[in-house]
């Protein structure tokens, strides 16, 4: 992909200074992330894209320019890029995101909208498409690869196949092709994910890929079928194979999982960085308005040892470059104006943020408008669920024994998404399993919420975290079916009920009272509040949770990976408990 000027001869005229440029950001210290330098320069801009860069003094006594701007010696670098981002995890629609991340640095994501897609399948898309169209910012959209996830393991509400990417390719905004999860689906060959590659490549999409923990030949066999990105990398050694075997690894902190540490450690003595990148994943709104958003991530490179002007380059030119976009990310002729003045290096806190050479933010405040737009999905339920009654959420077994051995998964790590199959001898007491004394221990629902499904998928989880009371999410990575971690049925049903009321979202219930609810009417996933608002109803919520014993940084999207059938090794879905690694389903009752 290349980014297009208007008029190429009144570009090439401003370059030889032929026509007044229409600005000119004179007097600053170039960071060129083509070269690693940091010089004094000028910077003449036309019609959105870089004209002439003049190095040294400006020696031209009346510049050739519109508009002019005394960048006073303060660092002139381009604008960040996030790689991998998914919109709805921050919970807001893509004009409200835009007004939160712009301010902050970032005027170009790659948007990966497989969550709506999930609920509304096509439809969904192209809300995302429609809604962030004409923003002072560059919405860049991969189709989704894996909708559902994995088929016959969960229900979801929609299906994405080599049709309906083919349906939407042509869009202009749209670049690849979305992470390819189902990477054993690659390895091993399977007819739908190799016709949904060949479709994209077919169309010149790149392919962004998500291979956690995948190594050896099961590596380079996914790299022969296309995906040649990860933004799942989690351990040192994990990062470095990856970079070694031609990968562009995304080093990735959200408010999920942070990973930039342990990626940097493994990689950090190597001589090239060309193919390591930076993104958020998911990032809350709360997390964006105090820390940052791809500005954060980069400064927190820069904090385990990356050199500035690296880890710079990483978060701009690297990310462009693995995106397929050929003139975007560094400060040269020819390339898209997108920049930011600051005066540090290592805290990246912009003063002046420029997309397409117009100034757009200053000292974190947006300077453009974005008005609100109402569309009609925005107003459509998606939460259909039927009547529920407490005993629906009964684990029952046909026993006459007073003891079973039963299959959990477990969360080893308090902080992380993965989880591991294990084993409990649990009591059972009038036909149904019982939890009594074991605070380490809830049970977990997945309801279904499309309107041709009913399925309710039981199962117990070890280490969640909680310790009482339900705790309920359509937030549900990535069927986004309703989720339920609870000590008692009552509670359970409660937490249902309510998420049921408000169309879907968050809510948290203990000793049979709603403690909050952050509602997520739209397709269950997002607010139409913007960032200021939903970071305070977020704040709530997750005082709620540790209210239920979740004590972890961030305890609000904890349990929005528990039914994630393509992150290792166990999950849970609708239908029960996931084997990750052999794509079968675990019966709850373990076999003697």
């Amino acid at each position: 992909m290349k980014l297009l000027p208007k008029n190429k001869k009144a570009l090439i005229k401003a370059a030889m200074g032929q026509i007044e440029s229409d600005l000119l950001i004179k007097n600053i210290q170039l960071v060129n992330v083509i070269t690693g330098e940091i010089y004094p320069a000028n910077v003449y801009v036309h019609e959105g894209f870089i004209a002439h860069v003049e190095e040294g003094e400006l020696k031209e006594e009346t510049p050739l320019a519109k508009k002019i701007i005394d960048g006073k010696g303060s660092y002139l670098i381009p604008a960040f890029i996030d790689t991998h981002v998914h919109i709805e995890s921050s919970m807001m629609t893509p004009r409200n995101f835009a007004k939160a991340i712009i301010p902050k640095g970032t005027t170009t994501i790659v948007t990966d909208p497989h969550e709506i897609a999930n609920v509304f399948g096509v439809r969904g898309f192209r809300y995302m498409y429609d809604s962030s169209e004409n923003l002072p910012m560059r919405q860049l959209l991969d189709i989704p690869s894996c909708v559902p996830s994995l088929p016959g393991l969960e229900n979801n509400g929609a299906t994405i196949t080599a049709k309906e990417v083919e349906e939407l390719a042509p869009l202009p905004r749209v670049i690849g092709l979305a992470e390819v999860m189902d990477y054993i689906g690659v390895i091993n060959g399977d007819d739908r994910m190799l016709d949904i590659i060949d479709v994209a490549e077919k169309h010149g999409l790149y392919l962004q890929g998500h291979a956690p923990y995948l190594s050896g030949r099961g590596l380079s066999a996914y790299l022969c079928g296309g995906p040649n990105t990860c933004h799942e990398s989690t351990t040192p050694g994990e990062a470095l194979e990856k970079l070694r075997k031609g990968m562009f690894v995304d080093a990735r902190n959200s408010s999920i999982a942070r990973n930039v540490k342990e990626i940097w450690e493994g990689v950090k003595e190597v001589k090239f960085f060309d193919h390591f990148s930076f993104c958020t994943d998911d990032r809350e709104a709360d997390d964006i308005l105090n820390d940052g958003h791809i500005n954060d991530v980069v400064r927190y490179g820069i904090e385990q040892g990356m050199d500035p002007v690296t880890a710079i380059k990483s978060g701009t030119l690297n990310s462009a470059r693995e995106s397929h976009i050929e003139n975007l990310g560094a400060i040269a002729p020819g390339y898209a104006a997108d920049m930011i003045i600051l005066d540090d290096l290592k805290t990246l806190i912009p003063k002046q943020v420029f997309f397409g050479g117009t100034l757009v933010a200053e000292n974190d405040q947006l300077l453009v408008d974005i008005p609100d737009k109402a569309y009609p999905l925005e107003q459509e339920n998606s939460v259909h669920i039927g009547d529920l009654k407490e005993e629906d959420f009964l684990i029952k077994v046909a026993t006459k024994e007073k003891e079973v051995e039963v299959n959990i998964l477990s969360y080893p790590l308090l902080d992380q998404p993965i989880t591991t199959l294990e084993s409990e001898i649990l009591p059972v007491v009038d036909g149904h399993l019982s939890l009594a004394g074991r605070s380490d221990l809830q049970f977990v629902a997945v309801v279904n919420r499309y309107e041709d499904h009913s399925n309710i998928g039981l199962g117990i989880v070890k280490n969640f975290g909680s310790h009482c009371g339900a705790l309920a999410s359509t937030v549900s990575h990535d069927s986004h079916n309703l989720t339920i971690v609870y000590e008692n049925p009552k509670d359970a049903l409660l937490a249902a009920l309510e998420l049921k009321k408000s169309h879907g979202g968050m809510s948290a219930v203990k000793d049979g009272e709603v403690l909050h609810t952050l509602a997520l009417p739209l397709a269950g996933l997002m607010s139409l509040k913007g960032a200021e608002e939903l970071a305070i109803d977020s704040a709530k919520m997750k005082e709620a949770n540790r209210a239920l014993g979740l004590t972890i940084k961030n305890p609000l999207l904890r349990i929005v990976t528990l039914a994630l059938p393509v992150i290792p090794d166990v999950k849970m879905s609708d239908l029960g408990l996931v084997d990750v690694l052999e794509k079968k389903l675990i019966p709850i009752l373990k076999e003697k």
